[in-house]
């Protein structure tokens, strides 16, 4: 996609370069009009625009990760909708503010910042304990949070970072909260995957990278994981009520890249133009929470608001069973 961008937006600006040469163009801003439009036509070549007017009136959400982002992209669109949000974040102050900034846009919006650090089991079960006394229903659990390529660290369990929060965190997340759930039917579980999945391999002889440790492989093992526990989730709560997705947001230009360095960096940020923008990034999400269940498929991988085929090592039925059954043995959970 950067190679085609690249060539795409290099022939808009020799062909400014040329009618300025000639005098074609004498104003500098009609040059800058005229530059705008073309970036503006390549980039909804890639970018599709989606809505829906669907209501949420009466709904309860979860979204993990709220305060940024996707997230709060997400968390937004929720409550403009008419659903009670609760915005699930490790920093509480960064929730806080994005509470005030959606309430200062939507009038009468009812969101509210709880604290969820999911590289912390105590502070997952607290969470959960806290949602029970405080929630009736809980329709939407959006599994959005997550870390991308960072150095090498381990949650306050002992497992590597990016599986621990990406995967195992929303695994135990879920756990907790399915009978809520189950309770509040028809409800969904929505897990923020990526297409990096494809690169990914469940690495169970050295799933928390002790012995050798590389950001990326460590990143897409994750991302896999997210679309394997959704396969498997789906197959779990079938007749119960409960359905399941997971959703690729697209190459979206959030905080979840911080750790990524040159040379990706650079190309990061000299394409930022064509990614798409947080706002953008949550269509799908949306799209899997808003469509009707009978327009969808549980346990479905979802991409620019349309049911996608995984990669391979996603169908994979035997590795999603081993996983589930490891993420509950390294939880200390028995989920049937």
């Amino acid at each position: 996609m950067f190679r085609t961008i690249f060539d795409l937006s290099s022939n808009v600006i020799l062909l400014q370069k040329y009618c300025a040469e000639r005098g074609f163009l004498k104003s500098p801003q009609r040059i800058s009009d005229i530059r705008n439009t073309a970036m503006e036509k390549i980039r909804s070549l890639f970018i599709k625009y989606w809505s829906s007017d669907v209501g949420l009136d009466g709904k309860t959400a979860i979204v993990t990760g709220a305060n940024t982002g996707i997230g709060k992209a997400t968390a937004k669109d929720l409550a403009k909708r008419g659903a009670r949000v609760i915005l699930a974040c490790r920093d509480i102050v960064k929730a806080e503010l994005a509470v005030h900034d959606i309430t200062r846009e939507i009038k009468g919006a009812n969101v509210e910042a709880r604290k969820l650090d999911l590289a912390d089991n105590k502070s997952i079960c607290e969470f959960a304990e806290n949602i029970y006394n405080t929630e009736k229903v809980l329709h939407l659990l959006i599994n959005n949070a997550g870390v991308a390529a960072c150095p090498y660290s381990t949650t306050v369990d002992g497992y590597e970072m990016q599986l621990g929060v990406n995967h195992l965190g929303h695994f135990f997340l879920t756990f907790l909260l399915l009978d809520l759930l189950k309770h509040s039917a028809p409800s969904r579980v929505i897990n923020v995957s990526s297409s990096a999945h494809a690169m990914g391999r469940i690495n169970f002889e050295d799933l928390h990278s002790r012995r050798e440790y590389h950001p990326i492989k460590a990143y897409t093992q994750s991302k896999l994981a997210n679309i394997l526990f959704t396969r498997e989730l789906s197959k779990k709560t079938e007749g119960l009520g409960v359905t399941a997705y997971a959703v690729h947001p697209g190459v979206v230009n959030t905080e979840l890249v911080r750790h990524v360095k040159s040379p990706l960096e650079v190309m990061w940020k000299k394409f930022s133009y064509f990614l798409k923008t947080p706002e953008e990034g949550a269509y799908t999400v949306l799209y899997c929470s808003l469509t009707p269940v009978s327009e969808l498929v549980s346990g479905g991988y979802y991409s620019d608001c349309a049911q996608s085929a995984t990669a391979r090592n996603g169908r994979d039925d035997g590795t999603a069973l081993k996983l589930w059954a490891v993420s509950c043995h390294l939880l200390g959970i028995r989920w049937n």
